[in-house]
């Protein structure tokens, strides 16, 4: 082990501690919201000093469109901003064009900045030159307390308002509500935290006729219409359903997407276990998409494959995933288990920020060109990504570019992952958070901003509560709305062609509604140039009536692969009677059609599905991830069947080895031991043998890697001690994995010799913030200077993971933020990489972060050194009152030094 010495230059950058910034999962926030679990209660404290807010009192601001950076051939305009609007949360677009929007006056600790409540408030540009000229609330309540989320069809908006989504029918359509005339209901309830932003978001239509909803990981208990209830914890805010099952059969942690039918019946959780999804998109094609928020930097936008899990809580929702990060792994790779079974593709994992809305633009002004592009708010980066997906296997590839910006540097303020509130700025080019996105009526992309110094967190700055809503449009773009006449034929058939997707949905339901009589003119549209607007057409032929099942099929015969996907999606969407269809596309040459084969499976009864799953594992090699975790969610619940009738005579090819370990049945233990002790298979063979044994929930399968353990020449032998102390505090908890560690003389931890890794006591640091801010930084110094930090972190490939990987992480950092972890590391400690002093009773002392809890503890020191200490020998233990690195002065650092390393950080080279 290294000495004492080397310890000490070794925990040279661990700063970086300190700049991966607190979020709202870090148990320091969030003190206040673990009070015990109680549906409906605030998860906040208002503060009662906060004067109420005037409109007429405040001088609103935002940016001017010069400020913006949009594709070639566009331009961007604002549309309406405050005192039109007051911070925008969330906002639809209804068929005559009017933009609807819900208000966060009264956002988290401004509870009753507005004494009468949040309002939805109605804009509308009457004649016609592109401005908003006219806006008026629609309702305004006590109850609303920043509702994050609101969807307008046509009379009936609903607005998503934790713990309930309202339901408002304005019947005299006078664009008021008034509830001597109008109605509201609750719609569901049961979700959990208002005033949360990791609680219930958005409601929006799908191509088939649904509701669709996400929920962030606050959890839930709701119950349908139909009477079904749907249970979904995890392990933050003490939330009590953990694990519990819901009435569908299936267990559902973490955030969540659902859908439910117009009227509230036949809710369907279609995926889960993310940390806060805060918005999703169903495609007309019936691909969907969502993002989700990072804990710390790992925020994503990704393709959601139904049924799927990203991995963010443990299986049973009772460990987030640090607690089950695995030697080596990155944080995006640990945050979304991307390598364990059972977890999804991430997507585009692209760090820290704070996403919000999302749209996808099939049809409108933008044109042909830009047909099929996702749009997703990144409010910490000051930005609307844009994707054009492209299939690749039965996924997709998610390449992100910037389609509008403020901020081009690089350098971001005011989000967790570069300080927060300790580091807010009044630089104009990052006070533009767009908090959504959506297509118009009129085909143009409207952008609301929330316009603040601070994003996430639950904090905001901007006493104005100004607000914007900007219009990108092609240059020169003339708006134009078409008249819907929705109570007429033609004019359902024209609004189902519409831009927006709620819109569409109106006239989608219409139809859907009068059944099999306006076939002729829906198989018209089903050959339409466009092939989104001729798929909406598909999706509404299979639910009017057997004629309409029966036009729908002709599509499975289709050559084109998207037209027999959307045709079986829509099949799917129709009708449950529908397995022949699936025998017959088993062997598709589509994997995207045989992986929505899969998905179609896993409620099946094995008596006709395990045929049918034996058939599709033919296609799988483990290269195309989507396509076997699509697989594996069919064979859920008929793991043991499934293997049982594939598992080969012989010996296993590398297909089966990873369909074993994605389905890791408890009958290929025997098996899968025999192979993770073979020395004559590759090293990376057996390892998957290891880990797919890790992922068993038996005693067998702990015997088993015990037994690879005692082998101590074996390169399996450090994981496979790390699986069996790590498992001994969850999944095998029941199986005395540290008796038998003793017993069998693997391992001894009432005896094992430990030794005393400190950090020495913090001096204060002679070099000052503002003498290093003044000097120009030398870049290829700074390299030098930092090759002393791979004793504690990973740059460039090389290094001990100790502290943060280093690698592109300070391009993202204003250089002030990397310069005070340098000088005051203990200032601001990162969610995760606190640390803790543990002193057993025969005065062994040991600093660094726990690793795992259980009768053996893993505790992890500077230099990378793991040590297993049992719970039995510790005497004391307590948090560190300060950061695990030592500060510029105690490195021999000059403002100089620490100036040229925060170049380097800054460039990468």
């Amino acid at each position: 082990m290294p000495n004492r010495q080397n310890l000490l230059v070794a925990l040279a950058l661990v700063a970086p501690f300190a700049l991966m910034s607190a979020n709202p999962d870090k148990p320091a926030k969030a003190k206040k919201e673990k009070a015990p679990f109680v549906a409906g209660k605030p998860a906040f404290t208002p503060d009662p000093e906060i004067p109420a807010f005037e409109a007429s009192s405040v001088k609103p601001d935002h940016l001017e469109p010069g400020a913006f950076k949009v594709p070639e051939g566009f331009e961007i305009t604002v549309w309406a901003t405050s005192p039109q609007l007051f911070n925008p949360a969330n906002m639809d677009v209804d068929h005559a064009g009017r933009i609807w929007v819900t208000e966060g006056v009264n956002y988290r600790r401004h509870s009753g900045r507005s004494r009468e409540g949040d309002c939805v408030r109605v804009l509308q540009d009457t004649d016609g030159d592109g401005k908003c000229d006219s806006s008026h609330v629609f309702v305004r309540e006590k109850e609303l307390e920043c509702p994050l989320g609101v969807a307008v069809f046509d009379n009936v908006i609903f607005v998503s308002n934790a713990p309930n989504i309202i339901k408002y029918t304005d019947v005299n359509r006078d664009l008021k509500f008034d509830p001597a005339v109008d109605k509201r209901e609750i719609f569901l309830s049961g979700f959990e935290q208002p005033q949360h932003d990791h609680s219930l978001h958005s409601v929006y239509a799908g191509p088939d006729g649904r509701l669709y909803f996400s929920n962030g990981n606050c959890g839930a208990e709701f119950s349908d219409k139909s009477g079904r209830t749907f249970r979904i914890g995890g392990a933050y805010l003490n939330n009590p359903y953990a694990g519990a099952k819901s009435d569908d059969g299936h267990v559902y942690v973490g955030g969540f997407t659902a859908s439910v039918d117009e009227n509230g019946h036949d809710a369907r959780i279609l995926g889960y276990n993310y940390r806060n999804s805060f918005e999703g998109v169903r495609t007309s094609f019936g691909d969907m998409f969502l993002n989700d928020n990072d804990d710390p930097p790992a925020c994503r936008v990704s393709h959601l494959i139904e049924g799927g899990s990203f991995g963010f809580f443990s299986r049973d929702g009772k460990r987030q995933w640090r607690a089950d990060k695995r030697p080596g792994q990155s944080i995006p790779t640990a945050e979304w288990r991307q390598e364990d079974p059972g977890s999804i593709p991430a997507g585009d994992v692209y760090g820290g920020g704070a996403p919000t809305g999302m749209c996808f633009y099939e049809n409108g002004a933008l044109g042909e060109k830009w047909s099929g592009l996702l749009l997703s708010c990144e409010t910490g980066r000051n930005v609307v990504f844009g994707y054009l997906p492209k299939p690749d296997g039965a996924g997709f590839k998610l390449e992100r570019f910037d389609f509008c910006t403020t901020n081009t540097t690089g350098v971001f303020k005011g989000s967790d992952f570069v300080g927060g509130a300790k580091n807010l700025s009044d630089e104009r080019h990052t006070l533009f958070r767009p908090s959504d996105v959506c297509v118009g009526a009129d085909g143009a992309i409207y952008i609301s901003d929330w316009f603040d110094k601070r994003t996430g967190g639950h904090q905001d700055t901007d006493e104005t509560c100004s607000g914007t809503i900007y219009r990108i449009a092609p240059k020169g773009f003339k708006p134009k709305v078409p008249a819907l006449d929705l109570s007429t034929v033609k004019g359902q058939i024209a609004a189902l062609q519409s831009p927006a997707t709620n819109v569409r949905h109106v006239a989608f339901a219409r139809l859907k509604a009068a059944g099999d009589i306006n076939m002729p003119a829906v198989q018209k549209l089903r050959e339409h140039a466009n092939p989104y607007i001729a798929a909406r057409a598909e999706w509404l032929l299979a639910q009017l009536g057997e004629p309409g099942l029966i036009s729908a099929r002709v599509w499975l015969e289709s050559e084109d692969a998207t037209k027999r996907l959307v045709a079986l999606r829509a099949i799917r969407a129709a009708t449950n009677d529908c397995i022949e269809i699936l025998s017959n596309l088993t062997t598709d040459l589509s994997p995207m059609v045989r992986s929505e084969v899969a998905v179609a499976l896993r409620d099946v009864p094995a008596a006709q599905s395990v045929a049918l799953l034996s058939k599709l594992s033919h296609h799988i090699d483990g290269s195309d991830r989507s396509l076997l975790e699509a697989w594996g969610i069919g064979c859920t619940g008929k793991e043991e069947a499934v293997w049982s009738a594939l598992k080969p005579e012989g010996s296993w090819d590398d297909a089966f080895a990873h369909i074993t370990w994605r389905i890791h049945p408890a009958k290929a233990v025997s098996d899968l031991a025999k192979r993770a002790a073979d020395g004559k298979l590759s090293a990376e063979q057996r390892k998957l043998a290891l880990d797919t044994l890790a992922f068993i929930p038996e005693a067998s399968a702990a015997k088993a890697v015990l037994e690879l353990a005692k082998d101590k020449e074996s390169p399996l032998h450090a994981d496979a001690m790390w699986w069996l102390i790590k498992r001994s505090t969850d999944e095998w908890s029941a199986f005395g994995v540290a008796e038998a560690l003793k017993k069998e003389g693997v391992f001894d931890p009432e005896n094992a010799k430990l030794v005393t890794i400190a950090t020495p006591p913090a001096i204060p640091c002679t070099v000052k913030l503002e003498d290093v801010l003044k000097l120009n930084g030398n870049a290829k110094n700074g390299a030098q200077l930092v090759t002393r930090c791979v004793m504690c972190h990973q740059i460039k490939g090389q290094g001990v993971e100790f502290g943060p990987n280093l690698e592109g992480w300070g391009r993202s950092q204003p250089s002030e933020i990397i310069a005070q972890a340098l000088i005051e590391p203990s200032k601001d400690i990162a969610h995760g990489y606190d640390g803790q002093e543990i002193v057993t009773k025969d005065d062994v002392t040991i600093h660094g972060m726990i690793l795992t809890e259980g009768d053996i503890m893993i505790i992890r020191s500077m230099g990378g050194q793991n040590q297993y200490v049992a719970k039995s020998r510790i005497k004391r233990r307590r948090k560190l009152d300060q950061s695990m690195m030592l500060n510029a002065t105690q490195l021999g650092l000059n403002a100089q030094d620490v100036a040229d390393i925060v170049a380097y950080l800054r460039t990468g080279k």
